[in-house]
């Protein structure tokens, strides 16, 4: 019966592409599926008795408190308009430069990543702010939407993002079930901050290929990336560009300062990051009481779609181990030619191909349980495993047509930008994403090395 597994996998894709809610998709298909099954013998139901264990361990879960206080962190700073002064001050003190402007961009979109960590959020607010002003400066419509796009899912990658907060809830469970399964009764753990230390070298390392090939295009095509002298009233002065450092800096150091230095669990440094982004915003005199009640109900919209997500995805797991489904996945991976590297080919290509019509979300809660403890299983490292996962995400996120990053910022972007151009604009970016994966799988190192500096090992 592990076909029928796979039959109610492909179901739910379906089901989503016909634009049913994400949650009770993942719940409902399976509980339709389990439901014939068990009526004609071939279910047992009894696996539908591990759900309530499910719930209480999602509801007693610390790491998973980080997640309303990383969105509220987030929506705070987006309707506190951080990023607008900061995008002004940058984009003036490196405005003269060829390409200037879209570095500033590609800058700031860096620091929106490090101290919000949400993608839609983060490529609307760009694509409000900057697009306008890069097609005033004459910038060719596919390079600046492809610069805004690739800058606004750098949340996905680089810490503190709510993307590896999930991944490393998940993958800890994984790496636990794998040694468990190998016979190690007292097994090695991996944890959130483990994934946010090992994701900052490739986040930097993406940026820095990222402004590498802006400044290589500025040099070839002058005209799409035309430099521009920003005028006496533009020009920020040494206080005013201080004023636009110091939030994003702040919270970088406050979050991930006190990750880094040991002071801090990443759920207790999202309260810290919750509480400097509310102080940041009261500071800023535009913010009201109503504005927080904006932010709260933001949150709590947020936070409740990613927690009945998390409860559909658990059903449906239970489900898909129940008709084997695991023990075909299994077999399959470890059947694959080329032995472990073959593995973790197929199941990026999965990822990759799955990132078109299924959110992050999806794919972290019902793909990596399913696949993780198998790859966890053959050595292969955790840290660089889910950092692997995160650029892989963050590059179906860009990739036309079906890429989200795309829909997030065609839906704010004035109507005399097509929608070829952007899809023109981000396969540079696709193909930079995906060096930045070779040169990881190639030099693990990148990702494993930061971790064991800071927590030994």
């Amino acid at each position: 019966m592990e076909w029928i597994a796979i039959i109610m996998f492909f179901s739910v894709v379906v089901v989503l592409l016909g634009g049913f809610p994400v949650a009770f998709s993942l719940g409902g298909v399976a509980l339709i599926f389990a439901t014939v099954g068990a009526m004609m013998g071939i279910f047992d139901a009894t696996f539908l008795g591990a759900m309530p264990n499910r719930l209480f361990g999602i509801m007693s879960n610390e790491t998973l408190m980080a997640v309303p206080l990383f969105v509220f962190m987030g929506v705070t700073l987006e309707r506190a308009k951080i990023a607008e002064s900061l995008l002004e001050s940058l984009s003036s003190l490196f405005g003269k430069l060829r390409g200037g402007l879209g570095i500033s961009v590609t800058l700031v979109g860096m620091l929106l990543a490090a101290s919000t960590g949400i993608v839609g959020a983060t490529v609307v607010t760009m694509g409000l702010l900057s697009l306008p002003t890069m097609l005033r400066h004459g910038y060719d419509q596919g390079v600046a939407t492809g610069i805004i796009c690739a800058s606004g899912t750098l949340g996905q990658i680089i810490p503190p993002s709510i993307v590896l907060v999930l991944l490393g809830d998940v993958l800890s469970s994984a790496y636990s079930q794998a040694q468990i399964d190998q016979g190690i009764f007292s097994p090695d753990t991996v944890s959130v901050g483990d994934l946010f230390v090992g994701a900052l070298i490739p986040g930097l390392m993406l940026v820095a290929l990222y402004v590498a090939y802006l400044v290589v295009l500025a040099f070839l095509r002058p005209d799409s990336m035309p430099s521009y002298e920003a005028t006496e009233a533009e020009k920020p002065g040494v206080l005013a560009l201080g004023l636009a450092l110091f939030p994003p800096l702040f919270l970088i150091l406050a979050v991930l300062g006190s990750i880094l230095a040991g002071l801090a669990t990443p759920t207790e440094a999202a309260g810290v990051g919750a509480m400097g982004a509310l102080l940041l915003a009261v500071f800023k005199s535009q913010f009201s009481i109503a504005r927080l009640v904006e932010v709260m109900q933001s949150t709590v919209r947020v936070s409740s779609m990613v927690f009945l997500i998390l409860i559909g995805a658990s059903i449906f797991s239970l489900v898909f181990r129940g008709y084997g489904g695991d023990e075909l996945v299994q077999n399959f991976l470890m059947n694959m030619p080329g032995g472990t590297v073959g593995a973790v080919v197929t199941v990026m290509v999965l990822m990759f191909l799955l990132g078109f019509v299924l959110d992050f979300i999806e794919i972290t809660f019902v793909v990596v349980p399913i696949v993780g403890p198998i790859l966890l299983a053959m050595g292969i490292d955790p840290v660089w495993l889910g950092v692997m996962i995160a650029i892989n995400l963050q590059t179906s996120f860009l990739t036309p047509p079906f890429g989200f990053a795309l829909f997030y910022l065609r839906g704010v972007a004035p109507e005399s930008v097509e929608t070829s151009a952007i899809y023109r604009g981000v396969i540079p970016f696709v193909l930079i994403q995906l060096v930045a994966l070779a040169i990881l799988s190639m030099f693990p190192g990148l990702a494993t090395w930061l971790p064991k500096v800071v927590y030994g090992g």
